[in-house]
């Protein structure tokens, strides 16, 4: 249960305090999906400012997403335990302490070791957010609350290519670390506001510590193999750490079997729908991390656009994916997901092979826009039917728990093809400042998150049913959400569908 805020029925939406909600949540889950949208941009940039190597540029993206992908369950139990809005003003703070550090840097190692950082206050920062806007709202608000943390985030979405490539081409690649300062002193003033909110029944849980630094672990051992393996590989760097990393996922398994309240409850994964949503997950989110990956730095050192150039590239994407996700959710509850869960990926395969035309001299219109066109629209078909695919597969009342393992899965999956590409595809050192090298790299990378993608449908013909009344559970637990539609968002925070934890 969830205490009451503002009273028995919680907060009006259009009262001052229901807006002052609003604002912290949007604006705090906006400054982190701002990061989220820039980064990748900036990485071409940072290489030549930082001299960093392809094996250091994968572990400023990788760093943030390892902290964040562990943590992230745990961050949601800290909020319903201690509260939900002191737990976002310590995540809000955390965040930009870490960003400032982020945009201080002068050295690669320094960088990277803030972007860590700073994943421990996304973790805090990222289930708050919405949890806080479930917790605070009245019933009979919540669905609009909830849409509107979305369009407003969205919105945020839309806004980041542009002000991150122009931050980067003008004032410097720093500053898209240091504008979250301001932005988080803004969420500080809006906090003041906002209700207190706990879970009454997470008081008597323990948090699962061993399970998060099991699952740390274990992500950080996987990736330092991989990405070692594409630097000068020796046993130090690759064979050691990739035997901690799976030794140690070994042992969590066993851990979360064995705790009374663990981290990562396996008896989730009986249901064979549950556990295909999530390998569908993991295949998706990994083509998507895959290729939005590369194509920023293709476009910037292959193509020669600058900055701004390449973060509004994708935009097509982020506004298909707002537009089109809420109807494709619906044609999901009329013909059941099967249709969007092996169309939508086949679509988007499509869009990355159409990616193949990029290369040196490629016009936008003719080559990009296409295939970012296509692409967005493979996403906005599958992405809302894929989160309510999982949600249905599990009683109502653990919706927000299914809702926190599949956005944990799929944050773990773009950490790990960030990992692993550059070495598939033959790209280390500073070949990605190369742009024959890169082209290459990048064609191949095309191939195989498209081959990904066709993983997934063909998982979706094979273990997903085809009707909705074949899903788990009746229609009133077969719940509909559209998720912040960010092009790098996975598709839903904990607690966004169904009961809160």
């Amino acid at each position: 249960m969830t205490t009451s805020p503002g009273g028995a029925d919680g907060v009006a939406l259009a009262s001052a305090r229901g807006r002052w909600v609003l604002a912290s949540a949007v604006l705090a889950s906006g400054m982190a999906m701002l990061d989220g949208t820039v980064v990748n941009v900036a990485l071409p940039t940072l290489g030549r400012d930082l001299d960093a190597s392809i094996s250091s540029l994968q572990w400023v993206v990788n760093a943030y997403m390892l902290t964040l992908s562990a943590l992230l369950l745990l961050g949601g139990a800290l909020g319903d335990r201690i509260g939900r809005r002191r737990t976002l003003v310590i995540g809000v703070v955390w965040f930009a302490l870490a960003s400032a550090l982020c945009g201080l840097a002068q050295d690669v190692g320094t960088l990277i070791a803030a972007r860590a950082l700073q994943g421990v206050g996304g973790a805090l920062l990222t289930p708050g957010s919405l949890a806080l806007v479930r917790a605070s709202f009245r019933p009979r608000d919540q669905a609009r609350a909830v849409g509107a943390w979305s369009g407003l985030g969205g919105v945020a979405g839309a806004v980041g290519p542009f002000l991150g490539g122009w931050l980067i081409d003008g004032p410097g690649w720093r500053w898209i670390f240091l504008i979250n300062v301001p932005l988080a002193a803004l969420v500080l003033v809006a906090a003041r506001h906002v209700p207190e909110s706990h879970d009454e029944h997470a008081a008597g849980q323990r948090f699962d510590v061993p399970g998060a630094v099991l699952a740390a672990l274990f992500l950080a051992g996987v990736s330092f193999a991989l990405i070692g393996a594409s630097g000068d590989a020796s046993v130090l760097t690759t064979v050691v750490p990739g035997l901690v990393g799976l030794a140690a996922g070994a042992v969590f398994l066993l851990v979360e079997h064995r705790r009374r309240d663990p981290m990562l409850p396996l008896e989730l994964f009986r249901s064979g729908l549950f556990s295909a949503a999530n390998a569908m997950t993991l295949c998706l989110y990994a083509a998507i991390g895959g290729i939005l990956f590369m194509l920023p730095v293709q476009l910037q050192t292959t193509v020669g656009y600058d900055a701004l150039q390449a973060g509004t590239a994708t935009l097509p994407i982020t506004v298909l994916m707002l537009l089109l996700s809420a109807p494709a959710g619906d044609l999901a509850r009329r013909v059941g997901p099967r249709l969007p869960l092996s169309a939508g990926p086949l679509i988007a395969a499509a869009g990355v092979l159409l990616m193949l035309r990029i290369g040196p001299g490629a016009s936008y219109a003719v080559d990009v826009l296409p295939a970012v066109v296509v692409l967005g629209l493979g996403m906005s078909l599958f992405v809302a039917p894929l989160t309510a695919t999982v949600l249905a597969s599990v009683d109502a009342g653990r919706a927000g728990l299914a809702s926190g393992v599949n956005n944990t899965a799929a944050r773990i999956a773009q950490l790990l093809v960030v990992a692993a590409l550059p070495l598939a595809v033959g790209l280390t050192g500073t070949a990605y400042a190369d742009p024959d090298a890169l082209d290459s790299a990048f064609g191949k990378a095309a191939w195989g998150c498209a081959g990904l993608f066709a993983l997934a449908s063909f998982a979706a013909l094979a273990f997903v049913r085809p009707r909705p009344e074949d899903w788990h559970g009746d229609e009133g637990n077969t719940p509909h959400c559209t998720a912040n539609m960010a092009v790098t968002s996975p598709p839903l925070e904990p607690g966004e569908c169904g009961r809160e934890r």
